[in-house]
């Protein structure tokens, strides 16, 4: 497993090698530094802190202080972990860049959807809207949500209108068409949770490889 922090730069479009419009998702991927490293021996699994996108050491408490001293990295305003396999090869201090990632890899991104405040069961849950004649009186209400005699209560789970958004999405399988480690950059095919500058974490696919996708298609040529 290998991932990175990014910040959702914004959509965009790029013609393929086919001459087709792609949606194109450009992400500020990196640097991100190795704050701190966990074993199975000691926490019970393996993963690495990551740190991006460096802030103000005036906004950083002094626990945090002691952290980011201690991994000799500057105060960071995105720390997440990722888990991982192995611990190999990582050290504190060290530093992550873009091309972790290579062209043709697919990753899985997640993040924060856009907050949509409280909602109706119409846009929240897509129901259909009741009659819309004068005498209707159940345009976009929600109607009965459970019998009186038995159960005598809401089950739990039943749609109603309420907060919209602001949920953990996690997009998968997302290709990777342009990697540039210059720049920090990294552009992902169609659309990622999150608004304009919100924070992601990029993983390598857990249900696809460029492997797999590379032979699904020759199987695919072969029925063709």
């Amino acid at each position: 497993m290998k991932g990175l922090l990014a910040k959702k730069i914004g959509m965009t479009q790029l013609y393929n090698e086919e001459g087709r419009l792609e949606p194109i998702t450009l992400l500020e991927a990196g640097p991100c530094s190795i704050i701190q490293i966990k074993n199975a021996d000691k926490e019970g699994y393996c993963a690495v802190k990551l740190g991006f996108d460096t802030k103000k050491e005036s906004r950083t408490n002094k626990p945090q202080k002691g952290i980011f001293k201690k991994s000799k990295s500057e105060p960071k305003k995105y720390v997440r972990e990722i888990r991982i396999d192995d611990t190999t090869g990582y050290e504190v201090g060290k530093t992550i860049y873009a091309d972790v990632f290579k062209e043709g890899d697919f990753v899985d991104i997640t993040g924060i959807s856009k907050g949509k405040g409280f909602q109706g069961g119409m846009k929240r849950w897509n129901w259909t809207a009741g009659k819309s004649g004068h005498g209707s009186m159940h345009h976009r209400r929600p109607g009965s949500i459970g019998a009186s005699s038995f159960p005598s209560r809401v089950f739990r789970g039943q749609h109603m209108p309420g907060h919209l958004g602001s949920e953990k999405v996690t997009t998968q399988n997302l290709k990777v068409i342009r990697v540039s480690k210059d720049d920090n950059l990294i552009a992902v095919k169609g659309t990622v949770a999150g608004s304009r500058g919100s924070y992601l974490i990029v993983k390598a696919a857990k249900k696809k490889t460029a492997a797999k996708a590379e032979g699904n298609n020759q199987e695919q040529e072969k029925k063709e």
